[in-house]
């Protein structure tokens, strides 16, 4: 195979990739080398660990977002809304990867026992989706401005093998799980006057079992469980499970979680390693010595697989590109991947995230770092072309937001952006202000080492060419 620089390029991002997410990622990097030849338990309950990874990490992320008695802040007992009045800010740590562009609406919900009804004002134009997630991350329905516009809607959400009727007025959206994740998005400026606005608009979306629509009904009170973790992320929970207490876990949750039916060979091969749907985990299946190692490499191979993706992530100009989010059919690794770096992604039809690790200076691409200066430039009238917004996001290298003195966490075209005289558009990236003058057009980034995510929502229809990739980010270039 002839290694050119693009290949190169590539391989650079992943292996930064994988050593920026912690010891478990570079642990298990090495351990992939060096697997023992033969040992066929251990390939098949990595393969297993992968494919378990999404319903594992949905269901932890369930726990601690749904771990309150009231609606607060980030969280809310389960059936009850989460409304976001501001962006997440840099002590937000409860999912990778948070945007600063819209204010979230969201919940879970189970819809294994029941369907659940949920309404949607009249949104006035303005830019909203609000895709609802399986247990397994998929994006199963996408109600919003895209698809189904902005005028008031009621829809009810039923779960695996339901049949029943449903109230006339209503759209029927089926769930494949009993977890649902109803991930809101209404765009925002972020001035005081539009968060009004949108507050409004939130307070108006509503959400409650099937059985209480039309009647006077109060939800309950949720169950605070204090033997869940509440400061430590879900990521990291999820990794420092050994083997026994992962496949626990998620046979129990395939119970009400079933898999596709596109997963019928990985199910099969499950049954030698303990895990058969809707029974309990056979830990005496499981080989005890490597209930530390099999998590260590499964989450290593999941985070190798920017490197060796198989086309599944493109390096285009030092941006990762990928348009396979959302709906993943049996491409556990790529699912899997989403889950560490972005849960709760979108549909590419709804949104695209180019990230970026390293600079395009210089015939060696060098990590992003605090201690020099960066600029994006958008030639003249070379936006991108996107019929919801675009913007760019600062994370430091864990995906999470970076405090800084102008609490930017992202820069769009909302702000005052000031063009050059030929009509090119300058986003500085760095850790100091670059003076009142160009104030507007600066990204703040921290001292050490950081990631950039462009996020493109609603690709324009009529314009392909954020899709099928002809229309690329600018390289972000160093200047100093």
């Amino acid at each position: 195979m002839k290694l050119t620089r693009r290949r190169l390029n590539a391989g650079g991002l992943a292996l930064l990739a994988v050593g920026s997410l912690g010891t478990s990622a570079r642990a298990g990097d090495g351990l992939v080398a060096n697997l023992p030849e033969g040992d066929e338990q251990f390939g098949l309950a990595t393969d297993a660990y992968i494919y378990a990874y999404p319903l594992v990490t949905m269901e932890m992320t369930r726990r601690v977002l749904t771990n309150v008695a009231e609606p607060k802040g980030t969280r809310a007992p389960m059936g009850r809304l989460i409304k976001l009045r501001q962006y997440p800010d840099a002590k937000f740590r409860d999912v990778t990867a948070p945007n600063a562009d819209t204010l979230y609406t969201t919940a879970f919900f189970d819809v294994g026992d029941e369907p659940w009804v949920v309404s949607l004002p009249n949104l006035n134009d303005r830019y909203a989706l609000f895709p609802m997630l399986d247990g397994w991350t998929t994006v199963f329905d996408v109600p919003g401005k895209r698809t189904t516009g902005t005028g008031q809607q009621t829809f009810v959400v039923t779960g695996p093998g339901w049949e029943g009727s449903i109230p006339q007025g209503m759209v029927q959206y089926k769930s494949p799980t009993s977890i649902v994740w109803l991930l809101g998005r209404i765009y925002c400026s972020g001035t005081p006057e539009d968060y009004a606005q949108v507050h409004k608009l939130q307070d108006e979306v509503k959400l409650c079992p099937l059985s209480a629509w039309g009647k006077d009904w109060n939800p309950p009170a949720g169950k605070v469980d204090p033997a869940i973790d509440m400061k430590m992320s879900v990521r990291d929970q999820v990794n420092n499970m050994d083997a026994v207490e992962y496949f626990t876990l998620f046979a129990e949750l395939l119970k009400r979680n079933p898999p596709s039916a596109a997963d019928g060979p990985m199910v099969a091969k499950l049954a030698s390693i303990g895990i058969v749907p809707g029974q309990d985990f056979d830990k005496s299946k499981l080989d005890p010595a490597l209930a530390k190692r099999v998590p260590q490499v499964g989450f290593g191979r999941i985070m190798t697989h920017f490197k060796a993706s198989d086309g599944d992530i493109q390096d285009i100009d030092g941006w990762g590109f990928t348009t396979k989010t959302g709906i993943y059919g049996t491409n556990y690794l790529q699912r899997a991947l989403i889950t560490a770096i972005g849960l709760g992604a979108n549909r590419p039809q709804d949104a695209i995230y180019p990230t970026s690790l390293k600079s395009d200076t210089g015939a060696i691409k060098r990590a992003y770092n605090g201690s020099e200066k960066y600029v994006l430039t958008f030639k003249k009238g070379l936006t991108p072309p996107v019929s919801g917004f675009w913007s760019l996001t600062m994370y430091d290298a864990s995906y999470f937001f970076v405090d800084n003195p102008l609490n930017r966490y992202s820069i769009s075209a909302r702000q005052p952006l000031k063009a050059k005289p030929d009509g090119s558009i300058d986003l500085l990236i760095q850790h100091e202000s670059p003076g009142p003058e160009l104030e507007s057009n600066w990204l703040p980034a921290p001292k050490g080492k950081f990631i950039l995510m462009m996020r493109l929502y609603w690709p324009n229809e009529s314009d392909p060419s954020i899709i099928n990739g002809s229309w690329t980010i600018p390289p972000v270039r160093r200047v100093s």
